[in-house]
């Protein structure tokens, strides 16, 4: 594999917003998903955070689901893979979502290889806190995570009793009702509980018949219990539950172009159970154990074609963690396992266990250096031994913050490539000789704080080797194939994120570079990476005041990007988003009204969304590369109680 090159330097703006927190009284972030328990500020993996303040803001926006919350992020992008049921999947920078690793409180709840429409069946009420790991992480959290981590953190109860509950409507018929309830117990018990009901009506907004916006009804819970020993103990254990029917394609009584009607359609059934334990050790650290289980079970219907199928996923793992003068450590066990099975078509069946060892070792070289290594050896079945290892540094000479990071790791391929998703498994050939995918990425960061300005600034590269591409058979009209890349796939890119506070305003500006290439599935040497655009920015403007409210104005860019399989265009058109938001607080009860997408951008306005014939893959729809939606408004209410 090639040596990673045009890295440069880049920042850790939230690293220095904790650093304000701390100096103004505030309670400084703590960071999860590195194992190490430090500060944002002291770690030397860069971990972007998302703040419980910055979430409330996002819920009034689209409390349904964390799309949104994570689009707005730097450095991510939510791609939608599915026009016609409005799935989506996380891409970091310029990465396809299949290598995201998305976790809740450190546990896959959500499946090995989180699916495409999971992640719009994740409402965000109840978090506390996102965290972000960009770049190979398969050194902390194995296979999964080969372009990064999305751990999602839940909000811990306070000391008294207290309860949220939201109401809100959209001009685009939909719905959401979602509750939050936390109370101490007795003995270091305390609980919460989350519960949500969602619905959409399907929207064909351009009038062919074809449903621009899926609808659906979606139902959630998840209570967690709480505890906290007087010795520093502590034990966290969450049950979750959520069923979903979506459906999009043909309205009733409309057909696709060959005069036949088209239904898409999905049932979603998910149940998931996990904890963590951890206990002091005394002249050791502390020890700590994680364990998890899920299982989803689908019902797909692609137009006359109907599929059955289950995924499991069951993990365990446990660590000793300590610290010697400088150094802290950590060394663990860990054991994942991740299956399918189809009824429909069981050729595609698979269960892939991998036990794995890793460990951790943070050096204090000086007050302002920190060297950090890790590394996880993974026993995979079918793909082999793995060695996934990491480095990092942090130097914060005063105001400054420089961060270097380089990892490795893996991935193992499963059918469910983003077109696979969005179209299912009827048209693939069964999966013969694929390899395991491998990639190392590196970045160098640099930031710089003073007063009122941040400013932070970030290159990063990343390279492929046997990246899983989709092709036709040749010969074969109507058939799929799974091959390994026969050349790397590679992104280079920038981020660059300026900020300033004035009394209680906050102006963020942000800008994304990416050139990512890879070689061409139809031969003929190297492509651009579809829907991937090479430019793209924000700039954020939020007034808040404690027990007011806030008002808020957004404006964001995204550039051209090359398009496959599309019969109108071979490159999408740059568009801008604009959006204002406003939310007002008369004592426990706020009003809030959101306008999104306020210049009413929509691709059905430029090109259809509909194919004039149906693509090899079997699907009818072009690949979504602007909103389906156009100009929405939502708005409601929101009522706490105790606290």
């Amino acid at each position: 594999m090639a040596l990673l090159a045009g890295l440069a330097f880049a920042p850790a703006v939230q690293a220095q917003e904790a650093e304000h927190e701390e100096e103004e009284g505030v309670e400084a972030l703590i960071v999860q998903s590195t194992r190490s328990g430090r500060r944002v500020q002291d770690e030397p993996i860069r971990v972007d955070i998302l703040n419980r303040e910055e979430i409330e803001e996002k819920i009034t926006m689209r409390p349904g689901n964390i799309a949104m919350l994570l689009s707005e992020t730097g450095g991510l992008r939510v791609q939608v893979t599915s026009p016609s049921l409005g799935s989506s999947n996380v891409r970091v920078q310029g990465m396809r979502g299949r290598y995201t690793q998305l976790l809740t409180d450190g546990l896959p709840l959500y499946g090995g290889q989180a699916s495409s429409i999971g992640l719009l069946q994740i409402p965000p009420t109840d978090l506390g806190q996102v965290e972000v790991i960009k770049g190979a992480a398969s050194a902390l959290y194995g296979p999964s995570a080969l372009g990064g981590v999305i751990n999602l953190v839940s909000r811990r109860p306070g000391d008294a009793p207290e309860g949220e509950l939201l109401v809100n409507l959209t001009s685009r018929e939909g719905q959401d009702l979602t509750g939050y309830g936390a109370t101490p117990l007795s003995d270091g018990w305390s609980a919460s509980i989350t519960a949500g009901a969602h619905r959409q009506s399907r929207q064909d907004l351009d009038g062919d018949g074809w449903a621009d916006m899926s609808g659906y009804d979606r139902w959630t819970a998840r209570p967690r219990l709480f505890w906290e020993g007087d010795g520093g103990a502590t034990a966290f254990v969450t049950l979750g539950a959520m069923t979903e029917d979506r459906q999009g394609g043909t309205l009733p009584g409309r057909a696709a172009p060959d005069g036949a009607p088209f239904r898409e359609a999905q049932k979603t059934r998910r149940v998931d159970l996990g904890g963590v334990v951890t206990i002091p050790w005394d002249g050791v650290g502390a020890a700590s154990l994680r364990a998890s289980a899920v299982q989803q079970d689908h019902r797909h219907q692609f137009g006359a074609v109907r599929e059955a199928d289950r995924h499991d996923t069951v993990f365990a793992e446990a660590s000793v963690a300590g610290e010697a003068g400088k150094a802290s450590w950590l060394a663990g066990l860990a054991l994942q396992r991740d299956a399918f099975t189809s009824d429909t078509f069981p050729q595609f069946d698979y269960a892939h266990s991998a036990p794995a060892l890793f460990g951790q070792l943070e050096y204090q070289v000086a007050d302002d250096l920190t060297l950090a290594g890790s590394a996880r050896v993974d026993a995979h079945d079918p793909y082999g031994t793995r060695l996934s290892p990491r480095l990092s540094l942090l130097y914060r000479p005063g105001p400054w913050t420089v961060r270097a990071s380089y990892g490795r790791g893996f991935y193992a391929p499963t059918p469910f490539v983003e077109e696979i998703e969005a179209a299912g498994l009827s048209r693939l050939e069964p999966l013969s000789g694929l390899e395991a995918e491998e990639a190392e990425s590196g970045s160098l960061e640099g930031g710089y704080a003073s007063g009122p300005f941040e400013a932070n600034i970030t290159l990063f590269a990343s390279t492929i080797d046997n990246a899983v591409q989709l092709q036709p058979v040749p010969g074969a009209p109507g058939r799929m194939r799974l091959i390994n890349a026969r050349d790397e796939t590679r992104t280079r890119g920038a981020e660059l994120l300026l900020r300033y506070r004035w009394n209680q305003l906050t102006v963020t500006g942000s800008y994304l570079y990416v050139d990512a290439t890879e070689p061409d599935p139809a031969g003929g040497g190297r492509r651009a990476i579809p829907l991937t655009p090479r430019h793209s920015g924000g700039l954020v403007a939020v007034w808040e005041k404690h027990g007011v409210g806030r008002v808020g104005l957004e404006a964001y860019y995204t550039g051209r990007q090359d398009l496959e399989d599309n019969p109108y265009r071979s490159r999408s058109r740059p568009y801008f988003e604009l959006g204002a938001m406003a939310e007002r607080h008369f004592g426990r009860v706020s009003v809030f009204l959101n306008l999104e997408n306020l210049l009413d951008v929509r691709q059905t306005r430029y090109d259809p969304l509909v194919r004039p014939t149906q693509g090899a893959d079997g699907r009818w729809t072009v690949d979504a590369w602007a909103p389906a939606e156009g100009f929405t408004v939502n708005g409601g209410l929101r009522l706490r109680f105790g606290g």
